[in-house]
């Protein structure tokens, strides 16, 4: 018969360790190593994207010195959505002399003297917005020929920092009658209409280089929202911002000859 002292003794249960092992240590540093490369590589393909959009756009430019732009975004969204798309280019020399003195007169008042930014117009309308004003736009010609022609048309900051830039390349590169030839082919003047000679043609029935002072003035009256202010039907706003536009275009001869005959 065996005693209780003869009976053998009980091991100690195993310590339990609390360091994690060196598998799973070694798994997760090769997890994290992984996920900083695909952010590496991510990094690097949005680079080279806008890298690329960067060279697209400054190859349009200079493309765009000879070649008259065939659509611009603006107008290919109108063709989405199946509208009809009117459009006509026309040399400058075929679009009225009136035309060109009422949209300086109305949109670039300095647009001969400055090199695609008018920093004193940009002053000005950072004053009346500091001051509790209306906001109002100090975007030039070359600015709205740019983002007309490369970039998006809802308002926003990172879009009018790009518009800089790009006007200063573009007013380099084009010169101030072919700027103007540009800007008046691609703008929007109603649903659809774009360019000056489809526009005279949609509002008078006539070609752009029989536009009248008055109708100058009324088509560049309408150019901030040429889907609500209508040119050929001007109502009570249209009408008055069209005479102002008018009777401020004598005194402007001056500032636009770089465009004139």
């Amino acid at each position: 018969m065996t005693s209780e002292n003869d009976a053998p003794p009980l091991e100690p249960p195993a310590a339990v360790s609390d360091m994690p092992s060196k598998p799973k240590r070694k798994q997760s540093a090769k997890s994290q190593k992984s996920k900083s490369h695909w952010v590496r590589r991510g990094v690097r393909l949005v680079v080279l994207v806008l890298c690329a959009l960067a060279l697209a756009v400054l190859l349009g430019i200079v493309v765009f010195r000879v070649v008259n732009p065939v659509i611009t975004p603006v107008m290919a969204v109108t063709k989405l959505k199946g509208e009809t798309l009117r459009r006509d280019w026309v040399p400058l020399e075929a679009i009225s002399p009136n035309l060109r003195l009422a949209v300086i007169s109305s949109e670039d008042g300095q647009y001969c003297n400055h090199y695609g930014v008018d920093w004193g117009a940009v002053r000005e309308a950072l004053k009346e917005a500091a001051d509790g004003g209306e906001p109002r736009g100090a975007s030039t010609i070359p600015m709205q020929t740019v983002k007309n022609l490369f970039l998006w048309p809802n308002r926003s900051y990172v879009r009018k920092a790009l518009e800089v830039p790009l006007a200063y390349i573009a007013s380099a590169v084009w010169g101030k009658r072919r700027t103007m030839e540009i800007y008046l082919n691609v703008v929007e003047w109603g649903p659809g209409v774009f360019g000056a000679q489809a526009a005279a043609r949609y509002h008078f029935g006539k070609d752009a280089s029989q536009l009248t002072r008055h109708e100058a003035a009324l088509m560049a009256a309408s150019l901030p929202n040429p889907n609500v202010r209508t040119a050929g039907r001007p109502g009570p706003l249209t009408r008055k911002i069209g005479a102002a536009v008018e009777r401020r275009m004598p005194a402007m001869e001056a500032r636009a000859a770089c465009v004139m005959p």
